[in-house]
Order: structure tokens, then C-alpha cells, then sequence
């Protein structure tokens, strides 16, 4: 799968992260590793050393590897990794679109856009879902056939904050945990690795876009969802943030909402991912 700019023209990606993990998913003795790399405590200690100030000295590495611009960020004395990884944009880097008709992205990331119907199967992170699968409610899902699904990919060079794409109010967040089986034979005849990623996601009701389901996915290992707690919201209010690891969001609206940009459309046909910023235009209210 190509990264495209909204042009359509093809951007360089570092791809050391989807390599390593296509190594350890696609060898037995990789999905024996990973099933030790996610256990409980091995996932904790990770934390701690991406918390510590043990963990400072990747940052510099990290920047010049990734070609990353810190002109556009706050400037501030980093403790530890994860508050670099956390850091904040100025706001003037990312403009959020106050045209109430638009739809935004919600972060930087690779976006690929999806027509929801019965039989509609996502990939995210390297595993397929389906809408009752994801959201482990088959009834909500239900609501939304025949409606948009786009699915907002961050990597680990993105700006891992994100905001609320219109103005509103949100039902308590809900919480699914994640699985991992390599060894279930009857799982691998459906996968060929079966694992679903923690994820949680709030039910928005929008003032201009319907009811709206907004899903984080946290990543493998030492990723973490960290939400604000916000009953109401505006456009452009930051939701929450990922903590170390690349990271996913999932946007469902409903049949008849908005029709989606034609680059984005056309790309993801193609099987193309799309480049977005945070704030940027996407689409427009029917």
C-alpha cells in the first residue's frame, strides 16, 4: 500500500517499524516473541522506560531518522521519551477548518476511506474486522450500514494528538480489551494470526454530522490511549493523545451525512492511503 499526498503523488516512508513487524507476524518464532512482548508486566515495564529519563537519549536519534521539522512544535525541555512523543503543535501549524459544513481530519495520518455495508471488512493494524467485530456491538454497527468509515493511521513520526471534528457532546467512553492468540488453529483458519488491539470509543453526538463513533486504537506493546474527560466539546477541541507506539483512529458516520472528498475516495480504491493534517478539509455535509 502507497502514501499518497492529496495530488496523488507518492511519499517516501520510513518503513523500518512495518518491517519489523511483518518479521515478527509472519515467522512462527516472531509470533512466539510477540506473545512474550505482550504479556501484562512486559507492556508495564516498557512503560516505565518510556517514562524514565533513561529513555531521553532516543530522542535526537529519533528526530534526524524521521526528518522530523521541531520548528513546528512547542518548545520545551523533554523529561522523557513519551513527552516528546507526546509533544504539542503550535497552533498556528495546524489551522482547524471553522467552515461548520466541512468535516476535518482529526490528526495527521494516512487516511483510507471505506463504504460500510454488510460484508465490509477493514484492515487496521494488519488485522480485518468487521464493524461488529470492532466495535463488539452488533446492534450499534447495524446503525451505521451504508454509511463512511475512515480509518486514520498514525505512524510514529505523526503528531500523535488529536481533536474533536465538530461541536457537541459524548457519551461515556467505551473500553474493549484487546487479544492476542498465535497457536489457535481454529482462529488462524478465519487470520492468519488472530489479534485484536485494545481499543475505546465514544459515541458523539454532533451538532452538524449525526451521531458519530469516534475510535482510538492503541498500538501493540507500550502504546496507551489517554482520553480528556469532556462531556461537551467544539471543533478542534483536543480529545486525547497516544503515548509511545503508532496508532489508529476510526470515524463512523452514519448513511446520507457527508460525501467524502473525491482524492480521498479515488485513493483508496486504488488501495492508496492518503496523507491528511489535523484540522484539514476531508469532506462536506450532504
Amino acid at each position: 500500500m502507497r502514501v499518497v499526498n492529496r495530488q496523488g503523488q507518492e511519499l517516501k516512508v520510513n518503513q523500518s517499524q512495518n518491517r519489523l513487524l511483518k518479521l515478527l507476524y509472519s515467522h512462527f518464532l516472531g509470533r512466539c516473541a510477540l506473545k512474550v512482548l505482550t504479556l501484562p508486566f512486559i507492556t508495564h515495564i516498557g512503560g516505565l522506560y518510556m517514562n524514565s529519563r533513561l529513555s531521553k537519549r532516543q530522542i535526537q536519534p529519533f528526530i534526524q531518522n524521521h526528518h522530523i521539522d521541531m520548528d513546528q512544535y512547542e518548545k520545551q525541555d523533554y523529561r522523557c521519551y513519551n513527552d516528546f512523543f507526546t509533544r504539542q503543535i503550535k497552533k498556528e501549524a495546524r489551522p482547524i477548518c471553522q467552515d461548520h459544513h466541512v468535516l476535518i481530519a482529526p490528526a495527521d495520518s494516512k487516511l483510507t476511506y471505506y463504504r460500510i455495508g454488510e460484508d465490509t471488512k477493514l484492515w487496521i493494524k494488519d488485522t480485518m474486522y468487521s464493524l461488529s467485530d470492532l466495535l463488539g456491538n452488533h446492534e450499534l454497527a447495524q446503525q451505521y450500514d451504508g454509511g463512511t468509515c475512515l480509518v486514520f493511521r498514525l505512524s510514529v513520526d505523526d503528531y500523535h494528538r488529536y481533536c474533536f471534528i465538530d461541536d457537541g457532546s459524548k457519551e461515556e467512553d467505551v473500553y474493549i480489551k484487546g487479544v492476542f492468540h498465535t497457536v489457535n488453529p481454529i482462529a488462524n483458519d478465519y487470520y492468519p494470526i488472530y489479534r485484536q488491539n485494545s481499543r475505546s470509543y465514544s459515541l458523539l453526538h454532533t451538532l452538524h454530522f449525526d451521531d458519530v463513533i469516534y475510535m482510538e486504537v492503541g498500538a501493540m506493546m507500550v502504546g496507551k490511549i489517554v482520553n480528556h474527560s469532556l462531556d461537551s466539546f467544539c471543533r478542534g477541541d483536543e480529545k486525547g493523545y497516544f503515548e509511545f507506539g503508532g496508532s489508529t483512529i476510526v470515524v463512523l458516520l452514519k448513511k446520507d451525512i457527508v460525501e467524502i472528498d473525491e482524492d480521498i475516495v479515488s485513493h483508496s480504491l486504488q488501495h492508496d492511503e492518503t496523507r491528511v493534517l489535523m484540522g484539514e478539509k476531508i469532506g462536506m455535509k450532504k
